[in-house]
């Protein structure tokens, strides 16, 4: 298969973007990440941030947005949006309480995605989930992150966050392969049970099971790196994580 492209999600250096957005995305592009996942516009409308991706070669490689954007009067909007900047990966990053404290509510949650993904394929566009740690802690002898993929329609997009699962207890490895095509993006997270600021290449994830798993069965369209604690600066670290990828041949 075509090799995967690597993005950065932009959470990652979410304090540089608020001071000067274009100044971090020129970072981004020069360091060598192809794309970028957005976790919110800094103000700016989808016809600028277009632009500035554009000037700086860089693609959308999705967003995280809330659940909220994606029902009633709001979904049309963040079609309309999302349009405009270029974007297909409509990405929930996290469920308000009573929408997953219970295997039930899982359920009632799997159907409402199912909804949204009904409205959105037409428009060339795919919604999805992102896992943290709780989707991989037991509940009613079932883990919440098979609870509402058995019950999603298989154009739900599963965005393994693979440091979130293991921290959670769980190994995010075989997921991909049990949901074959579903993993269109993934989160390259590191996790280690001695360095809490380790970057990729440097815990305890299996990589190479990973890789090997999205390049044949997942479907992965993009690697999306994603660093939230930090030896250096933020920016420094998302350099050091695109590099030990390098090493690794991605």
């Amino acid at each position: 298969m075509d090799r995967i492209p690597v993005a950065v999600q932009l959470y990652s250096v979410r304090e540089e973007c608020e001071k000067d957005l274009h100044a971090t995305l020129q970072a981004v592009s020069d360091m060598g990440y192809e794309g970028v996942e957005f976790a919110g516009y800094y103000g700016r409308s989808a016809r600028e941030l277009r632009d500035m991706l554009d000037e700086l070669r860089l693609e959308v490689a999705g967003t995280h947005i809330g659940l909220d954007t994606l029902m009633g009067d709001e979904l049309p909007k963040t079609i309309e949006f999302n349009k405009a900047l270029g974007n297909e990966f409509l990405i929930v990053p996290g469920l308000p309480e009573q929408s997953r404290n219970s295997a039930d509510a899982w359920r009632e949650t799997a159907d409402i995605f199912n909804r949204i993904s009904e409205k959105v394929r037409p428009e060339g566009m795919w919604v999805g989930y992102h896992n943290h740690a709780i989707e991989f802690e037991p509940m009613d002898g079932e883990l919440p992150w098979d609870i509402f993929f058995s019950n999603t329609v298989d154009d739900v997009v599963m965005q393994l966050d693979t440091g979130n699962a293991l921290h959670g207890g769980g190994d995010p490895v075989p997921y991909v392969e049990r949901y074959p095509g579903r993993a269109l993006t993934v989160h390259l997270k590191e996790y280690s049970t001695s360095v809490d600021s380790a970057l990729i290449g440097e815990g305890d994830m299996d990589w190479e099971r990973m890789f090997k798993l999205c390049e044949t069965v997942g479907g992965t369209r993009w690697y999306i790196v994603e660093q939230e604690s930090y030896r250096y600066s933020p920016i420094e670290c998302i350099a050091y994580c695109l590099d030990n990828l390098e090493e690794m041949g991605k």
